[in-house]
């Protein structure tokens, strides 16, 4: 009975907010944080898009990769004379492995929330945007990589593959 409030909650926010316009179809670019990754994000309709994005990340004899998905609602933020500026919000996870030259391999998942803002140039094909991505890590193989990791986010810089 809880899961059904907690998704009708989730329904009646996306709606309360209204139809939104989107600024682009789909967009394929870089997210430069933790790890760097090759991002791809397609709207599935007006407000909701889908983002996936593998990252690589290599430091004192350790490799990490991994691989994450996310579910995003965007909405507008609207300021006199800017256009295409909006606000999102989202859940996601990923998968990621932990290659150490001292300790063999771990693989382990993870949960994530998103929120950030997104900015699309409207004359030229490009997206920035900025999230912040709290993380919960499930795995405890190699170095006890369980737990919460409020570090993670990015800055991205996409190219917009269809305008709308």
């Amino acid at each position: 009975m809880k899961m059904k409030n907690l998704l009708l909650v989730i329904a009646f926010l996306g709606i309360s907010f209204g139809a939104k316009a989107q600024a682009f179809d789909s967009a394929v670019g870089l997210r430069l944080g933790y790890p760097i990754s090759v991002s791809y994000k397609t709207f599935i309709n007006e407000t909701s898009a889908a983002e996936a994005y593998v990252g690589f990340r290599s430091y004192f004899g350790s490799t990490w990769l991994s691989a994450n998905a996310a579910y995003q609602i965007h909405n507008d933020l609207e300021f006199e004379g800017v256009e295409n500026l909006q606000w999102y919000y989202g859940a996601g996870a990923g998968i990621h492995n932990l290659s150490s030259d001292f300790g063999g391999s771990t693989t382990f998942f993870s949960v994530q929330g998103y929120i950030g803002l997104s900015y699309t140039l409207e004359n030229t094909p490009l997206n920035f945007s900025i999230d912040w991505s709290p993380s919960l890590f499930v795995g405890t193989g190699g170095g006890g990589l369980g737990g919460f990791g409020g570090r993670y986010g990015a800055l991205s810089v996409r190219y917009v593959l269809g305008q709308s």
